[in-house]
């Protein structure tokens, strides 16, 4: 396919998803299966096209003055991708499958708009009803803050130090781009590219089937790095999801001690068993009930509550949500999380740890969490995550978003991460 035909099938795409409130993936996928004579290639650019249209949706709408499928589409080819109008009629010549061209006016638009004229909402292609947050978070930097979230993200992956070290997997991953990540001790990051570029396939090397390294965000790594599992202890991941940060942790422990992992939803924990085999791990339990976990109450050294939360930390890889979230979507999460917290803390033991971590960064599922948290239980006391930090990260990396390094802020303008939030709290003696 040439761009005309990949631009005419983002915008199906795009179409797609607006009329019909769905996910971006399975949006892609069913475009994929009706559209066989696709290549692996004009798929990817398409999904390329789409996700950019995505995150800078409200901004291309401002600057278009025209917020359909076509017109988001187009920005992207004019703002994103490097073409002109003029550049851009003479790659879709005599293609019968390029989209019909913008009309005048909104090209005319597109000329005469400045982006900072619009609302700052707008500006940081951001909700409106979220803005506050990004504010009271971020104070004057707010707006940077919130444009960083609507680039293009990284491919993040682990080294898996049971098996091999990042100079074994960065030399595997030579042909890929593959460099040393600036924050995490054992990442590699493969550039993100540009235009119809796409990422590597990892999965598929051999060097990942052997289980030298794992898909994870460097932000992902950071935090599971800040808990600072030790070797022989006793450590409950209670919301283990696909078991990402239980894995760090464990091969952090060199497979000494114990991890035990529980989710309430066992469809997304399910994953975990085949990545366990694949990693070499040995030091992890896998609960699939709360009530298999009744008999170890009191007695875990940490406990990690990676919660259920907004996911605005991720929004450079899920575009789509961003559009999808709601007031009530937060209210939910909120009590979710409080649930957690509780339920969790019953594991600490006297003189143990509480974890707090989500890929959010609205104050609302963060430090308000944690700081309600202590209030309602004193026995808990919320740690400064500063010494962790520089013993392990030093003072010449980035440094997290923090109002006093107590609990930090992890974000893709401050870290060149997703958005993480991370809280430690200590149990009284």
């Amino acid at each position: 396919m040439r761009l005309g035909g990949r631009l005419s099938g983002a915008i199906e795409v795009l179409a797609d998803i607006e009329a019909r409130r769905r996910p971006v993936a399975d949006a892609l996928k069913d475009w994929g299966l009706s559209h066989r004579f696709a290549g692996s290639g004009d798929r990817a650019a398409i999904g390329n096209i789409v996700y950019d249209a995505l995150r800078m949706k409200l901004s291309h709408a401002f600057l278009m003055d025209d917020d359909s499928a076509a017109a988001l589409g187009y920005a992207v080819m004019l703002r994103q991708w490097g073409f002109s109008p003029e550049t851009l009629a003479t790659e879709f010549e005599g293609d019968r499958f390029a989209p019909a061209p913008p009309p005048a006016g909104t090209l005319a638009a597109f000329a005469a708009r400045d982006l900072a004229a619009a609302p700052l909402h707008v500006q940081g292609d951001i909700p409106e009803w979220v803005q506050p947050s990004f504010e009271q978070n971020f104070s004057d930097d707010w707006l940077q803050e919130a444009r960083s979230l609507a680039g293009r993200p990284t491919l993040d992956l682990r080294v898996n130090t049971l098996k091999a070290n990042r100079d074994k997997v960065l030399k595997a991953l030579e042909r890929a781009g593959a460099e040393p990540t600036k924050l995490s001790r054992f990442g590699i990051r493969i550039p993100a590219g540009e235009g119809a570029s796409r990422l590597p396939n990892v999965t598929a090397e051999l060097s990942f089937q052997k289980g030298w390294f794992e898909v994870q965000d460097e932000g992902s790594q950071v935090v599971a790095d800040l808990v600072f599992a030790q070797e022989g202890e006793q450590i409950l991941d209670f919301c283990a999801g696909g078991g990402g940060k239980t894995l760090a942790m464990a091969a952090a422990m060199n497979n000494k001690g114990q991890v035990h992992a529980y989710d309430t939803d066992r469809k997304r924990l399910a994953p975990i068993i085949e990545r366990l085999k694949r990693a070499g791990t040995r030091n992890v339990q896998v609960h699939e009930s709360i009530a298999s976990l009744a008999p170890l109450a009191g007695r875990f050294d940490r406990v990690l509550v990676d919660a259920p939360c907004t996911g605005t930390g991720t929004w450079r890889r899920r575009p789509d949500t961003k559009w999808r979230l709601t007031e009530k979507n937060l209210e939910e999460r909120l009590a979710q999380q409080q649930q957690a917290l509780a339920s969790a803390a019953t594991f600490v033991r006297p003189g143990g740890y509480l974890v707090y971590v989500t890929c959010s960064v609205l104050p609302e599922e963060n430090e308000n969490q944690v700081y309600g948290f202590c209030d309602d239980h004193p026995e808990f006391e919320i740690l400064s995550a500063a010494e962790v930090w520089q013993d392990l990260f030093g003072t010449d990396k980035p440094q997290p978003w923090s109002a006093d390094m107590k609990t930090v802020t992890l974000t893709p303008a401050s870290t060149d991460t997703d958005g993480f939030f991370f809280c430690v709290m200590g149990r009284a003696a």
